[in-house]
This record gives structure tokens, C-alpha cells and sequence, in this order.
């Protein structure tokens, strides 16, 4: 489901950005999260979608790929 991270929340596993406040979130039903939608990536200095690209390529969790 989508949602807006009310609180920070350490890194995206994905990205390996942190999940900061106000962050548009995916939250699976192992209860992971992960950003949703067009995120900025400080780090890598551009826009990304990290767990709907996941999804392109992969439907399982990426911290619990066997779920």
C-alpha cells in the first residue's frame, strides 16, 4: 500500500537513501518500506521510483525474497 512516512526511518534498501518524514512510501505485507514514486536520490543526484523498479524485474520483497 501507499503511504506518507510520518516519521524518518533509516535507509531504503533499495536506494540506500534514508526514509526521511514526508517520504511518499510503498509498505509491503511483510511490512517493509521502501520509497514510492519519483524520490530524489541525493546521493546518486536523480529521480527514481525504487520499488516499483524492483518490481519491473522482481515481485518478492528485497529484504525477504522467499516471502
Amino acid at each position: 500500500s501507499e503511504d506518507v512516512l510520518s516519521k524518518d526511518a533509516g535507509e531504503c534498501a533499495i536506494c540506500l537513501e534514508e526514509l526521511q518524514q514526508g517520504d511518499t512510501i510503498a509498505r509491503l505485507p511483510c511490512l517493509c518500506i521502501y520509497h514510492k514514486g519519483q524520490v530524489f536520490l541525493r546521493i546518486h543526484t536523480k529521480f527514481q521510483n525504487c520499488i516499483d523498479e524492483w518490481f519491473e524485474v522482481n515481485r518478492s520483497c528485497p529484504e525477504h525474497p522467499s516471502d
